[in-house]
């Protein structure tokens, strides 16, 4: 306090705490402060230029390939094969292996099991393997036992455990394959656990693999049977849609490559080894996997019109953990595979396509420039009135990126605003999980199942209501942000003229909401 009184910016006796503050503000501002906030609103304008690039650029492609036709059955030979009536017939098709992963998964393994011996496939042709990690001995047991019910049916169905749980689903899924039985397959069909295939997938998938051999993948689209459980999962939805309908559709159709969902996919298992099998180096050993096979020259191609029945998660917790991983994963892969794919002999529009537009834009600036931008650097600028951002960056920019976001959900158009709150609120998330993952940081090789509830919220049983314990149902991160927009909201009302005020309230009022736990489903306990 001296210092501030030689330096007259408070009383020399009598000051307040608040006097304190507004002079410690004052003293750091104009060095200190007012320089660093420049610098972030320069960044993240280059940032959301980036990611506006992006955007139309994506949009444009979809919107070429629609009006000129560019269905995949027109860009790959595609041609029909029928359920062949006899041995000699059955005996040229390619042997498929269909892998199904678990840990624990009471609620759903009879829907999946029960799928994936339902695909329609010649009998002697298809191997359906399933991969229990379970912790739980009697969800082993209920799973064991659904495999040999099954199994008297005449299904070929393999019941698999191991000793440990090393390497996660990677680890699952790689042993699965050292199986005698599995490397004698040509294909590989994986399916999560909540997953559930038409009869028919495998008739409308593997022709594209039968007749291109520089195919290595095909993905089929997700389709939610639980959309509608509750607004989080309507927003994801959303967010989910928009993947699928633009961005794996770019990948499919520009170069032949894009991020492997993790299931509902078909794989030519000569390109899963050539690209070095699973690998459990981070948590996204699907996009591992794709971005390696792509490198050997692999080519990939997404089926939009295939879709395969999965379930959403929709507790705020099972879906902090999935973005957790979904966040971290790709930016400790960018890190591992950056030098990787430049010593690699690709093409360099290639190169620039997987580094820049998969990994850097997508992957990384994506999040970061929505948390620290809009939740952070536009809320300081209320109260550091020398720093402006200009209407293009903070209004026309934003709504040009959020409108086409959302077009991919038309049935979903009056929830935009919503999902908008609730993405940016989530950006905090997935803005700290990608920092763990490009720093290795604590939690970077964190695995944590999606829970799935499957019907458990339909049979619930009669006046046993949701309890939650306080730890779980408050977020303090949530919370503090909610805090700090109020506060700038306030500002802004009493002493700006930004008029940022509604849009801080609003986001406010969604930090608050996600922080206090009001968000998704609550599962009795």
């Amino acid at each position: 306090m001296a210092v501030l009184a030689e330096l007259g910016t408070v009383p020399a006796a009598g000051y307040s705490r608040s006097d304190v503050a507004a002079a410690l503000w004052q003293q750091l501002k104009s060095p200190v402060v007012v320089p660093l906030l420049r610098v972030s609103v320069a960044l993240c304008l280059a940032m959301s230029a980036m990611l506006f690039a992006e955007k139309v650029y994506m949009a444009v492609v979809v919107a070429a390939s629609r009006l000129l036709g560019r269905r995949p059955e027109r860009r790959y030979r595609w041609q029909p094969i029928r359920d062949g009536d006899d041995l000699e017939a059955a005996a040229a098709y390619p042997m498929v292996l269909v892998q199904i992963p678990m840990f624990n998964e009471r609620e759903v393994y009879k829907v999946s099991i029960g799928a994936a011996c339902g695909l329609s496939w010649p009998s002697d042709r298809i191997i359906v393997q399933v991969l229990d990690d379970s912790t739980d001995p009697v969800v082993k047991e209920l799973v064991r036992a659904e495999c040999w019910r099954w199994a008297s049916k005449g299904v070929n169905v393999k019941y698999e455990v191991r000793d440990s749980r090393r390497g996660y689903k990677a680890g699952a899924l790689r042993e699965g394959m050292k199986r005698a039985y599995a490397r004698g397959c040509d294909l590989v069909a994986i399916f999560d656990a909540d997953f559930q295939p038409e009869p028919d997938f495998l008739w409308r998938a593997v022709p594209f693999l039968l007749h291109n051999p520089d195919l290595a993948l095909v993905q089929a689209r997700w389709k939610f049977v639980n959309a509608d459980e509750c607004l989080m999962t309507r927003m994801q939805e959303m967010s989910l849609d928009y993947h699928f309908a633009v961005e794996q559709e770019v990948g499919s159709s520009t170069y032949a490559f894009f991020g492997f969902n993790g299931t509902a996919g078909v794989w030519r298992i000569s390109a899963l080894n050539e690209a070095g099998g699973w690998k459990d180096r981070t948590t996204v050993e699907d996009m591992d996997l794709a971005v390696r096979a792509s490198l050997k020259g692999w080519k990939f191609v997404y089926i939009g019109d295939l879709m395969v029945k999965s379930e959403l998660p929709s507790t705020l917790k099972a879906y902090r953990y999935q973005q957790h991983r979904w966040s971290c994963g790709p930016a400790n892969l960018f890190r591992k595979t950056l030098v990787e794919i430049v010593r690699n002999k690709v093409t360099l529009w290639k190169k620039i396509h997987v580094i820049y537009n998969f990994f850097l834009v997508r992957k990384i600036v994506a999040h970061a420039v929505t948390f620290v931008f809009y939740c952070i650097v536009i809320p300081t600028t209320v109260l550091v009135p020398e720093v402006q951002v200009p209407k293009w960056g903070s209004v026309y920019i934003p709504t040009v990126i959020t409108l086409l976001s959302a077009v991919a959900t038309p049935r979903s158009a009056h929830l935009v605003v919503f999902w908008t709150l609730f993405e940016n609120v989530m950006s905090l998330h997935r803005t700290k999980a990608t920092f763990i993952g490009l720093l290795e940081a604590g939690r970077v090789n964190e695995w944590v199942v999606t829970e799935k509830l499957g019907d458990a919220l339909r049979t619930k049983v009669p006046g046993k209501k949701p309890r939650m314990r306080i730890g779980d149902r408050l977020h303090v991160l949530e919370l503090g942000v909610a805090a700090y927009l109020l506060f700038c909201g306030c500002y802004d009302i009493a002493f700006g003229n930004n008029r940022y005020y509604i849009f801080l309230f609003l986001q406010s009022i969604a930090f608050f909401i996600v922080g206090i736990g009001y968000v998704g489903t609550f599962v009795p306990h």
